[in-house]
């Protein structure tokens, strides 16, 4: 099992930016599919990206394409998600996850962090 910690998070004004990262554990980390997902107020999660081991292959939700950008250093076992432009309704628990699959589902993802509380402000 992969221990998955994000960081990041934090309170930002509209327009602003973040970047997000999510450490993981073990010595297989370039072979997993890394995803990004969140969770705002009484919504489901809600797929934001995946990037392969590699880092060749991305994918992005429709609400965050052309704003948002994952990246990956597997010599550092860290996944990044850069998020720019920021609007209210990013507003989100962000989690980071684990996958075997180039997935947009989350029940493709079997190792979740604990999440990290993204908040913008109007």
């Amino acid at each position: 099992q992969m221990q998955l910690v994000e960081s990041g998070g934090g309170l930002v004004q509209a327009g602003g930016s973040l970047r997000l990262s999510c450490a993981a554990s073990g010595r297989t980390f370039s072979t997993y599919v890394m995803g990004w997902f969140r969770q705002g107020p009484g919504k489901e999660r809600q797929f934001v990206s995946f990037i392969s081991g590699s880092g060749a292959s991305t994918a992005y939700g429709d609400s965050v394409k052309g704003r948002f950008t994952s990246s990956r250093d597997n010599a550092k076992n860290t996944v990044y998600l850069q998020m720019n432009s920021l609007k209210p309704e990013d507003t989100a628990v962000y989690y980071c996850a684990a996958s075997n699959y180039l997935s947009a589902s989350r029940y493709d993802y079997k190792d979740w962090g604990q999440g990290t509380q993204v908040t913008v402000s109007s």
